[in-house]
């Protein structure tokens, strides 16, 4: 077990100490990671909202989370609020909910993997829009059928039928 310096809190301390400011402001916090080998020590904090964390929300609450840290008598640090970047895999109902109308690439249990779009995550499912037969439909997948989902960087815009899909504007669909 590595010790800490004087005042450096832990990942929990943070979590616990940070937890109810980034809620009111509309974000949780999905990972705390305090690297007491750099110098100075840096805290990093991921959040996650409904609403992507802008540049505005991730200064005001890194002036939030400054400022209670700093209550701690923490001593000198560097601090990151962030978000938790395009690589990070979908893993919980809320991750689906806000990536809705991206693209993601998944592995289910039996071993099949689709790309689609995510139309809507709610009640234990994803709602998928896939490519099949010249068009696209949508296709529901219950969460513990899903083994591993991340977002696929995009380059070019989908089409307007797939938006249609994932905005439910739109019944299946022909080319």
């Amino acid at each position: 077990m590595t010790q800490r310096p004087a005042g450096l809190p832990s990942p929990e301390q943070v979590v616990e100490l940070l937890d109810d400011e980034f809620a009111r402001a509309g974000y949780d916090i999905e990972d705390v990671a305090v690297d007491d080998r750099s110098r100075p020590p840096r805290v990093t904090v991921v959040a996650d909202g409904d609403t992507p964390l802008s540049l505005d929300a991730a200064a005001e609450l890194s002036r939030t989370a400054s400022a209670l840290l700093d209550s701690l008598d923490t001593g000198s640090y560097l601090l990151e609020v962030t978000s938790p970047g395009v690589d990070r895999p979908l893993t919980e109902e809320k991750h689906f909910r806000r990536a809705r109308g991206r693209k993601v690439e998944m592995q289910l249990c039996d071993a099949t993997s689709v790309t689609g779009r995510i139309a809507s995550a709610a009640d234990g499912v994803v709602d998928l829009v896939i490519p099949e037969s010249g068009g696209w439909v949508l296709r529901r997948f219950a969460l513990p059928d899903i083994r591993t989902a991340v977002v696929q960087v995009e380059f070019s815009r989908p089409s307007a039928a797939e938006l249609a899909l994932v905005t439910g504007q739109g019944t299946e669909v022909g080319p």
